[in-house]
């Protein structure tokens, strides 16, 4: 067996174990909000993108520490950003029906919008790095400083936004199963965060590996086939989800985990010792970083105009764009590799 075959089985072996966990954070994510009197849209934006999102900060942390891999770092980051807005064609051709973009809360429109500014700044950082225009807290960049505000900000004027609407929670908790107790809930919730960070922590190693033997850029294996594997679990739970008649959740934990991703970006930062991590990677993360506002902004206008037509009564034109643009970048990011 050559050492290119072991660690693609390495790395599947590491994307089967993220993707077993999903199903149970749905399920007892669920529980959780109905023993707490939580709105799907709070669970799925906070509790779920967290956890789900964790294979991108064991990634990050494992890439800028064990592989020295920062290139990996980013790419996983901003890729997940895009494969996240790209699960959102899966959703719509899952539902049955009228489009998904039609079944979803308005609310959405603000995760999405605060996704824009967050990923947009870091974008922009990214382009601009090699200027030297951005001051340091000693290793660090001012740019995580900004992120991290950026984050609380968004998730605080979120929280005040679903507080005017808290009254649906009661509605979508009653449809929760209740059989499970909160403690067993949350249990199974932490045997399934621990099963991901294992899985997300040891990708890097082997697409650090497989990148070497391939003889293609890591930002490449970072921003296609690590960010796929690490974004597994956004879609196993977000699928769960919809399973479960929660559409508002699945969008939710996909929104979030944006979100969440760029905050990983700072804690990565914070570990690389190097100097700023965003003024260590190459520029063209940016183009990522661009192709996931295109997909937020066009995210926006299916919530806006909710289309109503479908090709072949399957799925609409709004996923048609977030699939071509996800297609386009994943090009872009491979002739720069080449």
């Amino acid at each position: 067996m050559t050492g290119l075959m072991i660690q693609w089985l390495l790395f599947g072996a590491c994307a089967l174990l993220i993707l077993a966990a999903g199903p149970k954070l749905a399920r007892n994510a669920e529980i959780i909000a109905a023993k707490r009197g939580l709105s799907d849209e709070w669970i799925g934006l906070i509790l779920l993108a967290s956890i789900t999102s964790l294979p991108e900060l064991a990634v990050g942390i494992s890439s800028v520490t064990v592989a020295n891999a920062p290139e990996i770092a980013v790419g996983a980051v901003f890729g997940a950003c895009v494969f996240n807005l790209g699960m959102l064609v899966v959703l719509d051709f899952a539902v049955r029906g009228e489009s998904v973009y039609r079944r979803a809360r308005q609310a959405h429109i603000l995760s999405a919008g605060f996704g824009i500014m967050l990923i947009g700044f870091a974008g922009l950082m990214i382009m601009v790095g090699g200027l030297g225009i951005s001051p340091t807290f000693g290793h660090i960049g001012a740019t995580s400083v900004v992120i991290v505000l950026l984050y609380i900000i968004a998730t605080r004027a979120i929280y005040n936004y679903e507080a005017k609407i808290r009254e649906s929670a009661a509605q979508e908790a009653a449809r929760a199963p209740t059989a499970v107790s909160l403690s067993e809930a949350q249990m199974w919730v932490a045997g399934a965060a621990a099963a991901i960070l294992i899985g997300g922590f040891l990708l890097p190693v082997s697409a650090a590996n497989i990148a070497d033997k391939m003889a293609i850029g890591q930002g490449f294996v970072g921003t296609v086939f690590v960010a796929a594997a690490t974004t597994l679990p956004e879609l196993a739970v977000s699928m769960a989800a919809l399973r479960q008649g929660s559409v508002n959740m699945a969008i939710a934990n996909l929104l979030g985990s944006n979100l969440f991703n760029i905050l990983i970006l700072a804690v990565e930062d914070s570990l690389y010792f190097d100097g700023p991590l965003l003024d260590s990677v190459s520029p063209i993360h940016g183009s990522t970083a661009l192709a996931a506002v295109v997909m937020s902004g066009v995210v926006i206008i299916g919530l806006l105009y909710r289309p109503e037509t479908r090709l072949f009564r399957a799925v609409g034109w709004i996923s048609i764009a977030l699939f071509t643009i996800y297609i386009l970048n994943a090009y872009i990011m491979y002739i720069s590799s080449i």
